[in-house]
């Protein structure tokens, strides 16, 4: 199924195309129909951090969700509108992002929560932690956790129309008013139930799922889903051009009228994950963009690459903290200094996993508006003001410890182990 790839035309539009038309003299009306959606279910662990990974500091002193907040309300106040946001927690985050939530109380958003289910984990041998013994089931688990919390039929009542879903931990997340007059008002008359953002491939997006087609409904596939033969081919730029971003726009309607008939379909996808005390175990899980194939007139819609900017590692903070980006009532945008819109590669090795030690080793992070290429691996520090610019490699070997000086300008260089600093 996952190798038919060529799509009827249409089932893919360019975002220009749908830029073009502009916006309505009612664009406050429209606004008033949407709720943003976050997936909140994510710990910060993979960051060295404890908690909801969207209470980790991103950018001068806010979190994600500071910044979600902050872009939902610059909305509210900008259009007169109420635009609620929804948090999708799962028992890991729960508690922990109720408590934060209270900061908020004077902002203008609604803030709602509900919590995804939590299934017992398969396994073959007993689980001795109580709270390890239980696993989300991925953020596919949002159908019916949203029916069933009552929230989807609140919101219904209160005459919103669609939900806009992303990660939270995706900062080029933000509502786009011509991607939600499209859906409101669409040229042939005939609404979109369900609406995924994707952007182009790189080189560095090669795991991510793709839409494809199969008796004449888009499907999502998975890396996941592929059979070991054909992964290269998936992975496969030229074959494979788009990719998932998991910024989804979804008829509240159409989820009431799918779940209550027990009608979306999505595929399995068997995790394996490694306990902290060593064991081995499986999770089943399901993706949000699965259930692409169960809606009526789904479309994909080719956004530009700034509305994908995850945050995973450091090496992604390293760049959303940097002056590559200026922030504006919460949003990022790529600053117009830099002359490629392409943001550079960064690799941090091990020593800067945990966001603790990476704050330590900056002490202010450098100017990266003409970088290129950044590798960095072992014991290395930055003073103050550093420059980086082209490609700039950095490798302290074991036992080495490299200080780049305070004022530093690095262009094109290979810092060695020894301090040797050579043309690259």
């Amino acid at each position: 199924m996952w190798m038919e790839t060529v799509l009827d035309p249409g089932r893919i539009q360019p975002y220009e195309k749908i830029k073009s038309k502009g916006l309505p003299d009612n664009i406050s009306s429209v606004l008033n129909k949407l709720v943003v959606v976050k997936l909140n279910g994510g710990l910060g662990t993979s960051m060295g951090c404890k908690g909801p990974k969207s209470l980790i500091g991103v950018r001068n002193e806010n979190t994600f969700l500071d910044l979600t907040v902050k872009q939902i309300e610059h909305l509210n106040k900008t259009y007169n509108t109420d635009v609620p946001l929804v948090l999708m927690n799962s028992f890991n985050t729960d508690e922990d992002t109720k408590k934060i939530l209270q900061k908020y109380s004077h902002c203008r958003v609604k803030i709602y929560t509900f919590n995804q289910s939590r299934y017992p984990r398969p396994r073959t041998c007993p689980i001795p932690w109580r709270n390890e013994a239980w696993y989300p089931p991925g953020h596919g688990d949002i159908y019916a956790s949203f029916y069933n919390s009552g929230l989807l039929n609140t919101l219904l009542d209160e005459g919103k129309e669609y939900i806009f879903v992303s990660n939270i931990d995706n900062l080029g997340a933000t509502v786009d008013l011509y991607i939600l007059n499209h859906l409101m008002n669409p040229p042939n008359g005939k609404r979109c139930e369900f609406v995924m953002e994707v952007t182009d491939k790189t080189r560095a997006d090669v795991k991510g799922g793709t839409l494809t087609q199969y008796e004449g409904k888009l499907r999502l596939v998975e890396i996941a889903q592929v059979p070991k033969p054909h992964v290269d081919e998936f992975k496969s730029v030229s074959k494979f051009k788009i990719f998932n971003t998991n910024n989804l726009w979804i008829s509240l309607s159409a989820i009431k009228r799918l779940q209550e008939a027990n009608a979306i379909d999505m595929e399995i996808i068997v995790n394996p994950k490694t306990l902290d005390g060593g064991l081995n175990v499986i999770q089943l899980e399901t993706a949000v963009g699965a259930a692409v194939k169960s809606f009526e007139n789904s479309l994909g819609i080719n956004v530009p690459r700034s509305r994908f900017l995850p945050v995973k590692t450091t090496s992604d903070l390293l760049l959303v903290m940097s002056n590559l980006y200026s922030l504006n009532a919460g949003s990022l945008t790529m600053s117009e200094k830099r002359e490629f819109p392409t943001v550079p590669l960064t690799k941090l090795g091990s020593s800067f996993t945990k966001v603790q030690d990476y704050l330590k080793r900056f002490e202010s992070i450098p100017d990266m508006l003409e970088l290129d290429h950044l590798t960095v691996s072992g014991d290395v520090t930055f003073g103050k003001n550093v420059v980086l610019k082209g490609t700039v490699i950095i490798i302290a070997n074991h036992g080495d410890r490299i200080d780049i000086p305070p004022g530093a300008v690095l262009e094109n260089k290979i810092v060695s182990g020894n301090l040797r600093i050579l043309d690259h």
